[in-house]
């Protein structure tokens, strides 16, 4: 008996040890973990395969890439009603929906009322130039055959490039995208739509809908010191608020990407353990403190935002293949959840190239993208500005090989959308990398060729 009990005890023991390794999560938050292992099913599966056209297998592969876990979580997909149902051995069963123009979200109480919700589809002309529409007529062929080669050496190596698109002085001279992907399928950014959230900020500023730094962000805040909280203090994440953005159960970023019904809950009543300014601190969830101050200025209703983001900023892009998802409160989900295609991640970039101005429209001021893309004055790392990621503002550049002027939106997976004006140029990258990824090397040769 005794020895059978030892034998339990050691085996427990290494069950402990080994799980971070074999399971992806610690057996101390075993609970949570498999709340997030079937919520991250049904959400992510859901809008790979409604919103990216992914099939069932892909969708399966690029979960296991986050944890293994995914191999062995059972995946429900429903054709009639658009919903995907995940669970684990039958436990945590989770659910999400598909809704037109909307995309996907975690079903849960409340989450009904999005189908009131009705989002017009953008159209562009297959007549008018790229990027007013769709048509593209400036193709470089010494620049393609070097995206070409890039983009077949990078997944003979595995990286799983599923795009890569080349723009310079505002013409689309190649692209080329990996299998199953073409110039109209929506991606996932990940953190890449923490720019687009910021440049709604802009386009606010810029309508004079809201002031440039204003103070008093949320209701919540007004009896504390939270209250002196700047937007810009928000927009550079040097807020000094408290977030956990460790992506693992039982952390912030977890909790509000799959198991809370608001995201922008779990960083609202953050407490403030910083001086305001003083450290640049990465943090998804002040991201989402930024679309819930949008989704409060436009309104406090979904449809108002929708009615915006597709009126002010989709339409005027001419982004027609992209989808920016809500949560359960309606509320953009900024810090994560944009899917375009390569072409419309690439007209953000020529946006912020073109100083606020695409297809003659002025979506925000020529200061604002100053600011943008100026660093900030944190005193541990000046090299982030309003969501974007800048090579310059300390003594070493973060990309050595490429102009000190370079900055980009980057995502998860090693996605870039990087903006270098320069040289007039803009480089877009999607892929599902899960290690290493040699970015500045590849843009580096693309210089050099374009050059």
């Amino acid at each position: 008996m005794k020895k059978i009990l030892y034998t339990f005890v050691v085996f427990i023991g290494l069950l402990f040890a080994l799980a971070p390794s074999i399971l992806g999560f610690s057996l101390l938050n075993l609970g949570h973990a498999i709340n997030v292992s079937t919520a991250l099913g049904a959400k992510l599966g859901c809008s790979s395969y409604f919103v990216s056209g992914f099939s069932k297998e892909q969708t399966v592969k690029d979960l296991a890439s986050y944890s293994p876990v995914a191999n062995i979580v059972t995946m429900d997909y429903q054709e009639d009603n658009k919903r995907v149902t995940a669970s684990l051995y039958g436990m945590a069963e989770t659910s999400a929906t598909y809704r037109e123009g909307l995309g996907c979200a975690l079903d849960a109480e409340g989450a009904e009322k999005l189908d009131l919700v009705t989002v017009k589809k953008v159209v562009v002309s297959d007549s008018d130039e790229w990027p007013l529409g769709s048509l593209v007529s400036h193709q470089a062929p010494v620049i393609q055959d070097k995206v070409d080669e890039i983009v077949r050496a990078d997944n003979e190596k595995g990286y799983n490039t599923r795009a890569l698109l080349v723009i310079k002085d505002g013409h689309l001279l190649a692209e080329t995208y990996g299998p199953n992907v073409n110039k109209d399928t929506p991606l996932l950014g990940w953190s890449m739509g923490k720019s687009l959230t910021a440049i709604m900020i802009g386009h606010l500023q810029h309508s004079k809908r809201i002031e440039s730094n204003p103070t008093h962000l949320f209701e919540q805040w007004q009896d504390d010191q939270r209250a002196n909280l700047t937007l810009v203090q928000l927009l550079q994440m040097s807020s000094g608020l408290e977030f956990d953005e460790t992506y693992a159960p039982g952390s912030d970023a977890t909790h509000m990407l799959f198991t809370a019904p608001s995201a922008s809950d779990v960083a609202i009543s953050s407490p403030l353990t910083k001086t305001p300014g003083s450290e640049f601190s990465y943090s998804s969830g002040t991201t989402n403190l930024l679309s819930r101050y949008v989704h409060e200025k436009l309104g406090n209703t979904s449809q108002q935002s929708y009615d915006y983001l597709i009126q002010q900023l989709f339409e005027p892009l001419g982004m027609a293949n992209s989808v920016f998802e809500v949560d359960d409160s309606g509320i953009f989900v900024g810090s994560s959840y944009i899917y375009a295609s390569g072409r419309d991640w690439a007209r953000l970039g020529l946006l912020m190239l073109n100083q606020g101005e695409i297809n003659g429209h002025r979506l925000l001021t020529k200061d604002w993208v100053a600011a943008a893309s100026m660093p900030n004055t944190s005193e541990n790392d000046k090299r982030y500005g309003y969501q974007f990621w800048l090579n310059a503002g300390e003594d070493e550049l973060r990309w050595p090989a490429l102009p000190s002027d370079a900055y980009a939106m980057m995502g998860n997976r090693k996605q870039t959308v990087m903006i270098i004006p320069s040289q007039g140029v803009v480089f877009v990258r999607l892929g599902w990398t899960a290690g290493d990824y040699p970015m500045e090397k590849n843009y580096r040769q693309l210089l050099d060729v374009i050059n």
